[in-house]
């Protein structure tokens, strides 16, 4: 499929890591690395011209630019970067108990500021969820409903904001413990007879749906990289742990996705909505109850009247609402 290449950063600073008189500039007296700079773009030339339709990434953890421009406009020529810094501030969020979000408000949206500088991926990757840092769902405040609720919220989130997604061994059907290279997953925990089965199958069933109603929805990628395929319709409701934004096809075809990230239902709760979509239909919900959540869902068809839209959101969820046809 392709290359994921490892600590970029400490290949393209001569002073990576190193202190005063330990490094030599370059000719042009800065601390960039040319000889990497030029070995990274001919790996990825390279890969490109003989094996087209795979994929390079870098795990690169600075603002360097131009890591996955091509590299005949004098980028690096990476297929994709990892958005580390989504990774930090969202997992930063979502592990503080949810009275206490609105004061972090600000990592969910920060994202935004830079998310069309490079193609981006979002990553929850190895360095997450093992060497005790603990797996996604144990990250998470509260009892083991809230946790595995705030697990399945979370990644509604994720699949819909703008970049590609990454997930780690064992996170797409909620393993609570940490990945071990000599055990591998915990597939047990999918197995018929084991006592809380039903609670990991949900999960998994999630991610497949998320899978499958992201390829038949080109809201959600075909205008990934482009900063018009992406709108807030509520982005400050820090009070209520709530976020709200649009993704849009090139036909200009919609998709909503509201996240709710506090414990409480809010009833007829109140959302900016594009005048031009007559009525939308919710169709994911993370709180259902095939996915072992509390099935506080929208049934009916939601109106759009002075382009405000009213709805249930369910706690601790994330919901899509994609227009009624």
């Amino acid at each position: 499929d392709g290359l994921r290449v490892d600590a970029v950063a400490s290949m393209l600073y001569l002073d990576y890591s190193r202190d005063s008189g330990q490094w030599t500039p370059n000719v042009h007296g800065g601390r960039e690395d040319l000889d990497a700079m030029a070995f990274l773009q001919e790996m990825n030339a390279t890969v490109y011209r003989r094996a087209p339709g795979v994929v390079t990434i870098a795990e690169e953890s600075t603002a360097w630019g131009g890591v996955t421009r091509p590299t005949d406009c004098g980028g690096l020529g990476f297929g994709l970067k990892w958005n580390m810094g989504w990774m930090h501030d969202s997992l930063g969020y979502m592990q503080h108990e949810p009275v206490h979000r609105k004061y972090h408000h600000n990592e969910m949206t920060f994202s935004m500021v830079y998310a069309y500088s490079e193609n981006y991926v979002l990553p929850i990757s190895h360095d997450e969820v093992v060497h005790g840092q603990q797996a996604l769902v144990s990250k998470m405040p509260g009892d083991w409903w809230q946790r595995r609720a705030d697990h399945r919220a979370y990644l509604g989130f994720m699949w819909a904001h703008p970049g590609k997604q990454l997930l780690f061994m064992g996170q797409e059907f909620a393993q609570g413990s940490e990945w071990s290279q000599e055990h591998g997953p915990d597939w047990w925990l999918l197995d018929p007879g084991y006592g809380a089965e039903a609670d990991h199958r949900g999960v998994r069933d999630l991610v497949r749906d998320l899978n499958g109603i992201y390829r038949e929805t080109p809201a959600l990628w075909q205008r990934d990289t482009e900063p018009g395929g992406f709108q807030w319709a509520l982005g400050d409701a820090a009070e209520d742990n709530v976020f709200a934004f649009l993704r849009y096809a090139a036909d200009g075809t919609p998709l909503l996705s509201v996240s709710n990230f506090s414990p409480v239902v809010r009833h007829d709760y109140r959302l900016w909505a594009p005048d031009h979509v007559p009525a939308w239909r919710e169709v994911l919900n993370t709180d259902a109850a095939r996915y072992g959540g509390g099935d506080v869902t929208n049934p009916d068809d939601l109106k759009t009247e002075e382009e405000r839209i009213t709805l249930t959101l369910p706690p601790l969820a994330t919901i899509w609402l994609t227009p009624l046809r």
